[in-house]
């Protein structure tokens, strides 16, 4: 998800977004662990997305 599309959205829509990222790494790393991954890019991708939206979140909540 891009930086100006998360700025856009409210602190509870950030966290819907939090919580499907943490959903979605951890199906990564099941299948890093049972090696059906292929591509272990994607766990170092979705790692960064959460701490973007959780920094915009923070950003928000402190701007309040």
């Amino acid at each position: 998800m891009n930086t100006a599309e998360l700025r856009q959205k409210d602190a509870a829509g950030i966290k819907d977004e939090i919580k499907a990222l943490q959903k979605a790494h951890f199906g990564l790393r099941m299948q890093k662990a049972t090696q059906q991954l292929g591509n272990t890019g994607t766990l170092r991708t979705t790692r960064r997305d959460i701490a973007r939206a959780k920094t915009i979140l923070a950003e928000k909540q402190a701007a309040k």
